[in-house]
């Protein structure tokens, strides 16, 4: 039996193209292939792409139900994702600004997760219904004993649910002026929750420096917020966001240089990668201020594009696929994830040798997604 793939040659390719698309060094390509390395290749020419050894990873996966129960499509869907998963991430319990915290629809994840071998990371957010809070996040971080009654209740909820491994704080738009506050109280977090048995991780905003200026960015210290958890997300998304201008939503360079920034931070085993698993679909004209585009999943994208008879088109500097298509006059764009923009990031995963990977979110539609995490990678486990 044939172990690994065959690659046929196209226009453009050179050997260090086709290396770093399957993540394996040219020189061994041409090795295996027995072709001269600097032989310019012709169109046609079958390749052997030789399998690529597996690494350890850890992989997340936030779910956010809606309503009072967890629905059965979600349920569905985390059912299918849970074996590549090391944690699914119910999104999320809301801290108050006296430390209360809010009920979160459970209902049948934590019986996937178990079935699994996959456990359950406890989000804590700053949020409410109109975002994410500086005022509920500022009432805490400068009251300890509200910080102690959050952390009581914290502990309680995940005790009495049993099947978390993991405490992970997501408090954005802190006040800038509380950056120190904000890692004080993981500092004070840690210490209560580690005895327990557990992990302490935290969601960071996309940043390229210390300074880089903003309420989203400026509160979280890179460097401080590591030295206190055992690992960080980094959301590395939304650079095309549903009000801005079409573009893709995850980059690959501008990914790269936050990941490489935050390597200047903290050590690579402390940082899971940020991945969306959406794209959008904007009208154009894009107008700053009109329609916002409409969130997609990965196959609902191929679809649209299948139903109007469009090609889908990639482009390999920011490594994402996009398509243009016109229905009833209005023209659209649509910027999404396949198998070929996953799989440069997982390259990139594997080149940082990063602890993992963390999606935003289940319940969209990406069968090649978790298919290539099989081929890629050893998940990491927690449950025993």
């Amino acid at each position: 039996p044939i172990t690994g793939q065959y690659y046929w040659v196209v226009p453009g390719d050179s050997l260090w193209r086709i290396g770093q698309r399957f993540g394996i060094n040219y020189l061994t390509l041409a090795q295996v292939n027995n072709i001269n390395v600097n032989a310019p290749l012709i169109t046609g020419t079958r390749l052997y792409i030789p399998p690529r050894p597996k690494t350890s990873a850890e992989v997340n996966a936030y779910i956010e139900p809606f309503g009072a129960t967890v629905s059965e499509p979600l349920l569905n869907d985390a059912a299918k994702a849970a074996p590549y998963l090391t944690y699914i991430a119910p999104f999320s319990y809301r801290a108050g600004s006296n430390g209360t915290l809010s009920p979160l629809p459970l209902n049948g994840i934590p019986e996937i997760a178990a079935n699994n071998n996959a456990s359950l990371m406890m989000v804590i957010t700053n949020l409410t219904a109109a975002g994410f809070s500086g005022q509920i996040a500022r009432d805490i971080l400068t009251s300890v004993a509200v910080q102690e009654q959050l952390i009581t209740n914290i502990l309680a909820e995940a005790q009495r649910v049993g099947i978390f491994s993991d405490i992970h704080f997501d408090f954005e738009f802190i006040p800038i002026d509380l950056k120190e506050e904000y890692t004080a109280f993981l500092r004070r977090a840690a210490a209560r929750l580690r005895p327990n048995g557990y992990l302490i991780s935290a969601a960071l905003a996309p940043k390229t420096s210390a300074t880089q200026p903003g309420q989203w960015y400026e509160a979280h210290d890179y460097g401080a917020i590591a030295r206190e958890v055992d690992f960080v997300v980094i959301m590395t998304y939304e650079w095309g966001y549903s009000g801005g201008p079409p573009m893709p939503v995850s980059p690959i360079v501008p990914v790269e240089r936050v990941l490489q920034y935050a390597l200047t931070e903290m050590p690579a085993s402390k940082i899971l990668m940020g991945q969306n698993l959406y794209g959008y679909d904007w009208t154009l004209p894009y107008i700053a201020g009109g329609p916002f585009a409409r969130a997609i999943s990965p196959q609902t994208a191929i679809e649209i594009a299948k139903n109007n008879g469009v090609a889908i088109q990639y482009d390999y500097t920011a490594q994402a696929p996009f398509f243009n298509y016109t229905i009833n006059g209005i023209r659209h764009i649509v910027w999404f994830e396949d198998a070929r923009s996953i799989q440069a990031k997982f390259d990139l995963l594997k080149r940082l040798n990063l602890r993992g990977i963390s999606y935003w979110k289940l319940g969209l539609s990406f069968p090649q997604n978790w298919l290539l995490i099989g081929d890629n990678f050893n998940v990491v486990k927690r449950q025993s």
